[in-house]
């Protein structure tokens, strides 16, 4: 081995060349490859090629051509690495050796325009595949100087698996959190590449992000007290969102890294908050859940059966958690007792909590998020820790984590936050959004009102798997993916200009690419009977989408006048989608989440 010292500017490329050959080309970053050599501007390695030659005794004369420093015959053919090694030092030295200068000579040499057009391309794609093989175990072990982390990372898997690399060790407990994160989803992806089992991996990613995303939590212990009259309820509804741009860049891991930027709006359904929450209290020192909706109930008696709450499906997962963030359980309590009866007595009394979500599931209204805000803000005020907006948001955020299912933070921010808004954040695993609020007049003014309109699907499709998926894909540093979220992050900066502006078609049109935007990043986001419906009502809207996830849920439309607007209403009307398929009256919700108390 021999090492190479390159000086800030300096780079060097090997080219193949016949079947054993190389041909040495070092230049600088800022040479233009142009003009006279016997110019004082033209420069070479840095430095006018007049003095690199006179360094190095070597007439102008022997490059061939002169009139054009990209014609001239500067590179030489080497018959070995050393050779190449040798001359590439000659080459860059301040104080290049002499005896060197002949070697130099003596090799056939070749312009910038010759090594282009004579260059063994087959052979240069072998060797730099070679090279490749060699390097990803070197950058996966000096991850600490090294980019590895910062590949894209299924490229690299692929890669690992067609050289048949072995995995490199796996990253102690000190490295940087991301790096763990990303090394154990590289880990998964081979192996799921060999056909092999990675879930342990994948688990391990998805675990070490809940450890980040929830750390804030366990370090900022509560202590819950009642704080109501015995016979007072505690009262929380809230409105839903439609996101209209920028949805996905709220979402960890990629939001961790280069922030996310959202505009949503809050609205209410039929005239009413859909999402309703009551809690009172109880003599009996337990926890009873309700849920309306559902018509389900459950009885609440041990800390164990509290902790039950990463069930997706469980009709009291959120309730449960929200109560665990509250400090009912053990690891989140700043005073912990030894059973949940001691707890409750501590606390007060026995907790009865009634959930209703007049809305169907999967509606990509971003549900269950924001019901579970709307239950940390109820519990907030009925335990007395003093929670504002955007502290009920960030323990939302927190909660998904604790029930598996993920996702980002723009829905309960949509809905517990009133109106349209640009909600905005930084890179880094404090997530709190900057909102930014934006005029109504494009849902609040009568002509242009009746042209928002929201129809039930009767699609039902559940956004953990899909999320899944593109998490797997943020994690991985997918390029495509990645650079689709930031364009999609950058249009949300254009729908923040247009709402000010006003203009219903832009607006529209706007909407529209959001969603084409959409079924890039999830090729399930349009499901066949989903792009039937759109071609149906496609001429007489502006723009239009799913919310949240798609495949299913509603249909937001913007369509382009109020007269477009009744024959689509007409259209489906006479012919609805599926059994269950209906129009909702959306209303931009000027409340966001409402706390009170009877």
């Amino acid at each position: 081995d021999r090492t190479v010292h390159l000086r800030r500017g300096q780079c060097v490329d090997v080219e193949a060349y016949g079947d054993r050959q190389f041909v040495l080309r070092p230049y600088g970053f800022h040479d233009a490859f142009r003009s006279d050599v016997h110019d004082a501007s033209t420069h070479y390695l840095g430095r006018p090629v007049g003095e690199w030659l006179a360094a190095r005794g070597i007439a102008a004369d022997e490059l061939g051509r002169t009139d054009d420093l990209q014609a001239a015959r500067l590179f030489p053919v080497c018959d070995s690495t050393d050779e190449v090694f040798d001359l590439l030092e000659w080459m860059l030295s301040e104080q290049p050796d002499p005896a060197l200068t002949a070697l130099w000579r003596s090799k056939e040499r070749l312009s910038a325009d010759e090594i282009a057009a004579r260059a063994n391309l087959r052979r240069q794609d072998r060797q730099r595949r070679d090279f490749r093989r060699d390097n990803l175990p070197l950058l996966a072990e000096h991850y600490t100087r090294s980019v590895m982390y910062q590949i894209d990372l299924r490229d690299a898997a692929q890669k690992y698996v067609r050289a048949q690399l072995a995995l490199p060790p796996a990253l102690p407990a000190d490295a940087p959190l991301m790096h763990q994160i990303r090394d154990a989803m590289f880990r998964a992806q081979v192996h799921r590449l060999r056909n092999e089992d990675g879930d342990g991996d994948e688990t391990r990613a998805f675990s070490l992000l809940r450890e980040g995303l929830t750390q804030s939590a366990r370090g900022d212990l509560q202590l819950p007290r009642l704080d109501v009259y015995r016979d007072q309820i505690v009262w929380g509804r809230s409105a839903v969102r439609i996101d209209v741009a920028g949805g996905w860049t709220d979402t960890p891991p990629y939001c961790l890294n280069s922030g996310g930027n959202v505009v949503n709006l809050a609205i209410e359904l039929n005239g009413q908050q859909p999402l309703q929450v009551y809690v009172k209290s109880t003599p009996e020192p337990h926890i009873v859940c309700r849920s309306i909706d559902l018509g389900a109930m459950e009885v609440i008696t041990t800390y164990e059966e509290l902790a039950q709450f990463n069930k997706v499906g469980s009709p009291f997962s959120i309730p449960k958690a929200a109560l665990a963030l509250c400090g009912f359980l053990p690891q989140f309590a700043a005073e912990p007792h030894r059973t949940l009866r001691e707890c409750l007595q501590a606390f007060g009394g026995g907790i009865e909590i009634t959930l209703l979500a007049a809305i169907p599931a999967g509606s990509g209204l971003g549900t269950s998020s924001i019901l579970a805000a709307t239950v940390l803000g109820a519990l907030s005020d009925f335990c007395g820790l003093g929670w504002d907006k955007l502290t009920v948001g960030n323990r939302t955020l927190i909660l998904e984590q604790l029930l598996t299912t993920g996702g980002g933070w723009q829905d309960q921010f949509g809905g517990v936050l009133h109106g349209v808004k640009l909600l905005q954040t930084k890179a880094g695993f404090d997530q709190t959004p900057v909102a930014r609020w934006l005029p109504d007049t494009l849902f609040m003014a009568p002509e242009q009102r009746a042209c928002h309109l929201l129809y039930y699907t009767g699609i039902t499709r559940t956004a953990k798997n899909i999320l899944a998926e593109i998490v797997r894909g943020m994690f991985l540093n997918c390029g495509t993916r990645l650079r689709l979220l930031d364009e999609m992050k950058e249009h949300a900066m254009d729908m923040f200009e247009v709402l000010q502006q006003g203009d219903l078609e832009r607006y529209g049109r706007l909407v529209r690419k959001t969603w084409n935007q959409n079924k890039l990043l999830d090729a399930g986001t349009e499901p066949e009977i989903v792009a039937q419906l759109c071609r149906r009502i496609d001429d007489l809207c502006w723009g239009y989408k799913l919310p949240g996830a798609g495949g299913g849920g509603y249909l937001y439309m913007v369509a382009k006048d109020p007269e477009a607007a009744a024959r689509i209403r007409t259209l489906l009307l006479e012919h609805p989608l599926t059994e269950s398929a209906r129009f909702v009256d959306m209303k931009l919700s000027h409340k966001g989440l409402q706390v009170s108390r009877s």
